[in-house]
């Protein structure tokens, strides 16, 4: 499927061979265990370790990042599942970890756990490549690009060869991308993590993550771990999680495209400062995205004033939602500020882009924001 285009293989990754009568997209397997005589061994033995659900999603996801290579994707429960299995199957205590430090709100909560285990853990930010410094006898590097939320790139394939030639592992996480957007395994990196309650399956109805390698042996250490902690997606999640990918390349190409033009317009738009969008032409990171992305994803953050100028603005939006998280169909933008966890401004906002009109959301932007500034 290496020749097809991400459409075609979008709607078509991960089916099983056709069989007369039976649906192309199986339904999902309710099952705690599978008859099993004899030996335990097979390829469904028990559900905590393999559902017939999960392989079809697996192959699926592994479909998409890598198309026509031989890889391996381990579906979890949620994103933060997939980035612990990633960290905690390959560090131990006296390991050094690079993470940066402007990343997903939670990776402080795992630096906290890596820190009481004993791990060393190093941090720098996504932008300038600052993290390279850092590599010396690190076990693992972790790449958050773009960032989440401030939307900074940093070269991945510079950083791969650099922390490969120290001895380094690399994990990139992918999730504001999409293998859509951005394949982190043809850049080089050894594990492509995504929390894929966002934009993979883009209705904001589903926790879920996965991890991609191509080396088997690591692909072994991350399902062990999944084993170990339960840490498994419910069936009907995977389910609906595969047939949500029929839709992934024609999501992400609306979304991509509004997003750029929203940047777009709050670039002319004088209230509004630290505009950042990497598709656009004068984002700081555009000539580094430009040569390892294919599409720049739906977010788009900004600052407004202060905190109330950002909740007025908020209130005044009609066609979004003011709620957490990205990647949906529908519209959504927050104060980020509120969690607390983020080194961001108070008037600083995240907005995702969905699949509304663009016309239709521009204008309801364009209103809000001059509601808010009056």
């Amino acid at each position: 499927m290496s020749t097809l285009g991400d459409g075609t293989r979008a709607v078509r990754a991960g089916l099983p061979a056709p069989e007369q009568y039976e649906p192309s997209l199986p339904g999902p397997v309710f099952a705690a265990h599978f008859h099993l005589s004899g030996e335990p061994v097979g390829p469904y033995t028990y559900g905590r370790d393999t559902n017939p659900t999960w392989t079809h999603l697996e192959r699926a996801i592994g479909e998409l990042e890598a198309p026509g290579e031989e890889v391996s994707t381990t579906v979890f429960a949620s994103g933060m599942a997939a980035i612990s299995a990633v960290l905690l199957s390959q560090v131990r205590a006296g390991d050094t970890v690079v993470l940066p430090d402007d990343g997903y709100q939670a990776l402080p909560l795992v630096r906290e756990q890596l820190t009481a285990f004993g791990v060393e853990v190093r941090t720098a930010p996504t932008g300038g490549d600052a993290q390279l410094a850092l590599l010396e006898g690190a076990k693992l590097l972790w790449i958050e690009s773009p960032s989440n939320p401030g939307l900074d790139v940093c070269d991945i394939r510079r950083l791969v060869a650099t922390a490969h030639g120290a001895g380094a592992l690399v994990a990139v996480d992918n999730t504001l991308a999409t293998p859509i957007g951005q394949r982190p395994l043809e850049l080089g990196a050894d594990f492509s993590v995504a929390s894929d309650t966002k934009g993979m399956t883009g209705h904001g109805d589903i926790l879920l993550g996965h991890v991609t390698c191509r080396d088997a042996r690591l692909t072994a250490d991350v399902r062990r771990w999944r084993k170990v902690v339960g840490a498994i997606p419910g069936p009907m999640e995977a389910w609906l999680a595969h047939r949500s990918l029929a839709t992934l390349q024609l999501r992400v190409e609306r979304q991509c495209a509004t997003a750029l033009a929203l940047a777009e317009a709050l670039a002319k738009r004088s209230e509004v400062t630290g505009l950042r969008y990497p598709g656009l032409p004068t984002d700081p990171s555009y000539a580094t995205a430009v040569r390892q992305m294919r599409r720049f994803g739906s977010v788009v953050s900004f600052e407004l004033a202060d905190r109330e100028t950002a909740e007025r603005f908020l209130d005044a939006l009609r066609l979004v939602d003011d709620a957490t998280s990205f990647g949906g169909v529908r519209s959504t933008a927050e104060r980020r500020g509120r969690w607390g966890g983020d080194a961001v401004p108070e008037g600083f906002v995240r907005f995702s882009v969905g699949a509304e009109d663009p016309e239709d959301l521009l204008a309801d932007v364009e209103r809000a924001l001059d509601e808010a500034v009056r």
